[in-house]
């Protein structure tokens, strides 16, 4: 706890909660915190653009949008690579859910600025080493994060806990913080603009740029971003893709959110409504990247993988 609470003084946060001990600050090279608490290999972990690169797109002040979730596994994942214009490439096993996603950069409360919240309907995000079948919802309120789990939860697992008290809504304008793929952008297609890297699970530095070739078994762990110009020229987000947990039972070497019916509307502030009254100092911390292996009573929880492999929430950390 005193990593994090070092880490939220050097970046110059108001005030500190005194968060639980198991809670953490993710690496996300300044998408969700500040670029010092990642292990950037650019100053500010801002990427300069190339002479001939696209401008940066930028997200609307607020929106929402449904999409669909495909998750692509398999012996043969690797060869099917993301970003995908609809459905996975002919020839790939994937499963397909759903969700939606409502951002609003204009909310501001003691927390600090921007809300978010990621609904996964049925199936929930499989970047963790857990069975992923139950609906559940991420909630960003300034730089506290929330997690809701719903109907078919492990045993195990609270109904809400605290994700990370220093992970908040990417801003505006974090595409500055992912590398221009040429390669990306054209599986998106005509118009498509894309951004990704690989980072490496031992020491957080950046393996690649662009999706493809696949790293998984060489520690790898993927992070991109997909945007589309529409028919009126405006530059829209087209997919959110990634490396998931790639062992059983979540089993999603690669995990692509399609965005479909996105809408340049401002979300009801009654989203948040779900935690916008909780003190995140009284709840426990999520298990979700480390789950226990046996719950109170004796519950235990759904098929520990026999193999580790790394997660988000190993970066920087992970030891094969």
């Amino acid at each position: 706890m005193m990593k994090i609470l070092a880490r939220s003084a050097a970046v110059g946060l108001a005030a500190v909660l005194s968060w639980p001990a198991a809670a953490q600050t993710y690496q996300t090279y300044g998408a969700h915190n500040p670029s010092e608490v990642s292990p950037c290999q650019v100053e500010n972990c801002v990427y300069k653009r190339k002479k001939g690169d696209p401008a940066d797109p930028l997200w609307p002040i607020y929106w929402q949008s449904d999409w669909t979730m495909y998750r692509v596994y398999g012996p043969d994942a690797g060869k099917y690579p993301p970003p995908y214009q609809g459905k996975p490439p002919a020839g790939a096993t994937y499963q397909t859910s759903y969700g939606k996603t409502y951002y609003d950069s204009t909310w501001v409360g003691k927390s600090g600025e921007g809300a978010m919240e990621e609904r996964y309907d049925e199936y929930c995000l499989p970047i963790f080493p857990l069975d992923n079948h139950y609906s559940c919802k991420f909630i960003s309120l300034g730089n506290v994060a929330y997690f809701i789990a719903g109907e078919g939860r492990p045993a195990w697992m609270p109904k809400i806990c605290l994700f990370s008290g220093l992970n908040h809504p990417p801003r505006r304008d974090f595409i500055s913080h992912l590398p221009y793929s040429k390669e990306d952008s054209a599986r998106i297609g005509a118009g498509g603009q894309g951004y990704s890297f690989w980072v490496s699970a031992q020491n957080g530095y950046v393996m690649q740029v662009g999706a493809s070739a696949d790293l998984t078994d060489k520690g790898g762990i993927l992070f991109g971003y997909g945007f589309q110009a529409n028919s009126a020229g405006q530059v829209m987000p087209q997919s959110f893709y990634f490396s998931g947990y790639p062992l059983a039972p979540a089993n999603a070497p690669y995990v692509s959110q399609n965005y479909t019916n996105f809408s340049v509307t401002q979300p009801s502030q009654d989203i948040w409504g779900e935690v916008a009254g909780i003190d995140p100092t009284t709840l426990p911390a999520c298990q979700l990247f480390n789950p226990p292996e046996a719950a109170p009573q004796g519950l235990t929880t759904s098929a520990a993988p026999a193999k580790r492999a790394p997660t988000w929430g190993d970066i920087g950390r992970w030891r094969p």
